[in-house]
């Protein structure tokens, strides 16, 4: 009788939660596909508190995976195919494996590129987003053994996908007015706007519905203090017009869909935001000033230029309103920059990047010199 075929083994290493709206898809079409044994694990997610003392999450992670219906692992050797958002700490673990780097989002962010260009003797295959991003990893000169594939964004199908989100609901589940227009802000841990803006959002916004989502370090205080959380929870108590979103709601794809425009200074939102078509706004950095502490700037384009004539730029706290304003108001000369802009960054918006994703990594499984080879 002939034996039973060997399910290839899949990780989607999720080092923190927020990482894993950028798997969501990719973990759908893999899970559907019993060729695959799927599973998850989650060891980075992290709480920092009274200023020392670090608790592990992974625990609470794995079982809420569990109740969304994924098969979970504490052990992380063993797979064929490792799902990685980031660079991997200590590869050599993962064993003898194909290390699949799909990106959380860096947007414009140097931190990409600074982790590759230390970690060149790991072997990874790197799905990016289109022509930019390629075009950076090669002038950087990060790759080392890496291969780069163009596929478009994973985390973004869902948003391609006429039937999945529903702006009525979502807003009416917020208790927010379904009449107005809603300004999504969705500001990076660092560098941050949150103490320039903290008070003009809130007095400009008040005919609006104004979404607040924090990226998920802002909560924890580990690489951010609690402070900039707590702004917020205060602040929201005092207008009717804007919530706080939980960080529990780690993905930030039902709020792209429902903003009419977003707010944020650096995040890699600004990325995704552009993809919906719409309009966004940023907050203009003074980007010479901002450096790691070994000197290397943490970002990698000057955001007062980055996207200049697709979305709107400002850099008085108290102009926001004008800026919503003309976000709001429809330009034709930006029209075409921004489908400039989206042509230039992504490969494709169809709702299909995870599908291309699969593709390639099922043809990579016939290829034995994909696999990362630890020393």
């Amino acid at each position: 009788m002939e034996g039973k075929k060997r399910r290839i083994k899949v990780l989607f290493k999720i080092g923190f939660l927020y990482h894993k709206s950028a798997f969501d898809p990719l973990i759908k079409i893999f899970e559907k596909d019993n060729t695959y044994d799927v599973r998850l694990s989650c060891k980075e997610e992290k709480v920092k508190y009274l200023w020392i003392f670090i608790h592990s999450l992974e625990k609470q992670m794995l079982e809420r995976f569990k109740k969304e219906g994924h098969n979970v692992t504490l052990s992380e050797s063993g797979f064929d195919v490792v799902f990685t958002g980031d660079t991997v700490t200590n590869p050599g673990k993962l064993g003898r494996t194909i290390i699949c780097f799909v990106n959380h989002g860096s947007g414009i962010k140097n931190i990409m590129y600074r982790n590759l260009a230390r970690d060149k003797e790991t072997k990874y295959m790197i799905f990016v987003e289109g022509d930019y991003r390629e075009k950076k990893l090669h002038e950087k000169n990060c790759l080392g053994i890496s291969r780069v594939f163009k596929v478009g964004m994973p985390k973004l199908d869902p948003l391609f996908n006429s039937d999945k989100f529903n702006r009525e609901s979502i807003l009416r589940s917020l208790h927010l007015d379904c009449k107005k227009k809603t300004v999504l802000y969705a500001p990076t841990y660092k560098p941050t706007s949150i103490f320039a803006l903290k008070d003009s959002l809130f007095r400009y916004t008040k005919c609006y519905n104004l979404l607040i989502k924090l990226h998920p370090y802002s909560w924890f205080g580990r690489y951010a203090p609690h402070r900039h959380h707590r702004i917020f929870e205060n602040m929201v108590r005092n207008f009717s017009h804007a919530v706080l979103l939980p960080k529990e709601a780690y993905s930030i794809l039902p709020y792209l869909y429902v903003a009419d425009t977003m707010i944020t200074e650096a995040s890699s939102t600004m990325f995704e935001f552009l993809a919906t078509g719409k309009t966004g706004i940023i907050y203009n950095l003074d980007s010479k000033k901002l450096r790691h502490s070994d000197g290397s700037p943490i970002l990698d384009e000057d955001n007062r230029t980055f996207l200049k004539d697709a979305f709107v730029h400002f850099s008085e706290p108290e102009k926001i309103g004008d800026a919503i304003e003309n976000a709001l108001t429809i330009d034709t000369a930006r029209e075409k920059r921004k489908e400039l802009m989206r042509k230039e960054l992504f490969y494709a918006l169809d709702g299909n990047a995870s599908l291309r994703v699969k593709k390639i990594v099922e043809k990579l499984l016939e290829d034995n010199d994909a696999r990362n080879n630890p020393a």
